[in-house]
């Protein structure tokens, strides 16, 4: 029955944002059970930023949000102020990298850590293992009764010591094949902090929920159509297979530029990954066109300018072909750009100048789902209150969400993450003080 068992609040899911929202709810003075269905707690912390963990940015403009409005008046006036303040909080001293913020070691699981030593104190209880089965809220004692389901007896260790990543795996290995036992929890309140995978709890909890989909993942991809031979088209992503080039990146849509952005890109055998690839990846649609700026510092006009200076000391292009850009580009690259020169306008400075501003390839659409850093969809903001995060009350009382459980995300460079730590702590200060 409710009473010494009851928390104050229960928190689904034992990642960023649910981390930050049971920090935030123990120094309110809130009993605390966080519900992990993994073996650890916030081992997601562990993959972001290449294990170096990518805080949060220097400048979290809301444009780089997917609702940028919603993400203003969540995150406030000055973001970056509140969230150095909480990581000075965890003891979590930070360094910046282009605008990035990360911790001065480098490596997540000094945050993972941090959180976990500032989530984890008296009145808190960690349950992983463990998933709700059915929730149903108690109107007249204004309870949740969270069933759970969890392993009947502790996983068995290892009989030889593992490394980190190994012992996870065992671990994982062991779960799955774990007799599990049911009990019954009770929260005043309840905050889903679940991640991309929020259609169970949504289900359990009679919330509307959009389809998933991931996002900040490579680009599938192939030269236009009318850049170059039709049986070439396949043939030119296997020969420029992992060429990295400094560009800008152009989305095409009906013949308009509607977004562009400077960055790394990656040929791959598929077509575009790397960071800037990634947010181009939250963006286009199949049928979509990407152009390719190899030349991102100079304007055309001055690329024609170069590239006739270049002639004039170097040699005609009309007479050497890919060549000519020896010293320039790649030999794949090159042959490429001037194969398309030659389809569009001839072996011309001008011609070779246009090519290299606009390289253009047609979006088949997304891949290598596996590896996305983020999931689209979610709970609908419809359902939330804001910037609360309290679900609105005539759907389901006494409840909120939070982080990438919401239909949130946003471009690499830690806009994600700090998205996850201030819609948690926001999620936590809805819950009543004790």
């Amino acid at each position: 029955m409710p009473g010494q068992s009851t928390y104050d609040v229960a928190i689904i899911g034992g990642g960023a944002s649910g981390l930050a929202a049971a920090v935030s709810a123990a120094r309110a003075g809130q009993r605390v059970a966080v519900i992990e269905r993994d073996v650890e707690m916030g081992l997601p912390i562990l993959a972001t930023g290449n294990g170096r963990c990518n805080l949060s940015n220097i400048d979290l403009n809301p444009v780089r949000y997917r609702h940028p409005n919603i993400a203003r008046t969540v995150m406030g006036e000055q973001p970056e102020a509140e969230l150095a303040a909480f990581f000075d909080s965890l003891g979590l001293m930070t360094c910046e990298v282009d605008g990035r913020l990360y911790p001065y070691s480098k490596r997540a699981d000094s945050v993972r850590e941090a959180l976990l030593m500032a989530a984890l104190r008296p009145g808190t209880k960690a349950l992983t293992c463990t998933e709700v089965e059915r929730a149903a809220y108690d109107e007249s004692k204004g309870i949740w009764n969270l069933e759970v389901s969890r392993p009947a007896k502790p996983l068995p260790l290892p009989k030889k010591p593992l490394e980190f990543k190994a012992l996870i795996r065992a671990q994982r290995k062991e779960l799955r094949r774990a007799e599990r036992a049911r009990e019954t929890l009770f929260a005043r309140r309840v905050i889903i902090a679940c991640g991309g995978s929020s259609k169970h709890p949504a289900e359990l909890f009679g919330l509307p929920h959009i389809p998933e989909e991931p996002v900040l993942c490579p680009v599938a991809c192939l030269p236009a159509q009318d850049s170059c031979p039709e049986g070439l088209r396949d043939s030119v992503l296997r020969w420029l297979d992992g060429l990295r080039v400094d560009c800008r990146l152009s989305l095409v849509r009906n013949g308009a530029s509607i977004w562009t952005e400077d960055g790394e890109a990656l040929f791959r055998a598929y077509g575009l990954s790397g960071i800037v690839a990634f947010d181009l990846s939250r963006r286009c649609i199949p049928g979509d066109t990407v152009e390719i700026d190899l030349f991102p510092n100079y304007s055309e006009h001055e690329l024609v300018a170069l590239f006739a200076r270049r002639a004039e000391s170097f040699g005609d292009p009309e007479n050497m072909a890919a060549t000519w850009f020896t010293g320039l580009l790649d030999g794949d690259l090159s042959a490429h750009v001037a194969n398309i020169a030659e389809r569009t306008g001839g072996h011309t400075c001008a011609s070779y100048a246009c090519t290299c501003k606009h390289l253009p390839f047609e979006v088949l659409g997304t891949t290598e789902h596996a590896s996305a850093q983020v999931r689209r969809g979610g709970i609908p903001f419809d359902a939330v209150d804001i910037p609360s995060m309290s679900v609105e009350p005539d759907i389901a009382p006494a409840l909120s969400a939070c982080g990438e459980a919401l239909d949130m995300d946003a471009d690499c460079g830690g806009y994600n993450l700090a998205w996850a730590w201030i819609s948690g702590i926001r999620a936590a200060s809805a819950s009543p003080a004790r």
